[in-house]
C-alpha cells in the first residue's frame, strides 16, 4: 500500500466521522444555543437547565439518524474491503 492510498483512505475516515457525527453534534449545538438565548432573555441561571433537553434531542437525532449513519458506515467499510482485497 503506497502513501496515495493511505492519504485517501484517511480522507474517508475523515469524512465518514463528518457525516455519522455531524448531524448529531449539530443538532446538540442548535438546541443548545436556543436554551442559551431563552435563559439570557429571561436571566435564568440554571445551569442544568441545558442538560435534559440536549441528552433528549441527540437520542432523537441518533434515533432518526441511524439508518444513514449505518449505511455510510458500511459503505466506507466495503469499499475498505474491496481495497484490502485488491491489494492480494
Amino acid at each position: 500500500m503506497d502513501q496515495t492510498a493511505v492519504l485517501e483512505v484517511s480522507r474517508e475516515v475523515f469524512i465518514v466521522i463528518l457525516k455519522t457525527g455531524g448531524p448529531i453534534m449539530a443538532a446538540g449545538l442548535i438546541v443548545g444555543l436556543i436554551i442559551a438565548v431563552f435563559q439570557t432573555l429571561t436571566s435564568i441561571q440554571e445551569m442544568t437547565l441545558t442538560f435534559v433537553p440536549k441528552i433528549i434531542i441527540i437520542f432523537g437525532a441518533v434515533i432518526v439518524f441511524m439508518p444513514f449513519m449505518i449505511t455510510a458506515i458500511l459503505e466506507f467499510t466495503r469499499s475498505l474491503y474491496d481495497r484490502i482485497g485488491a491489494l492480494s
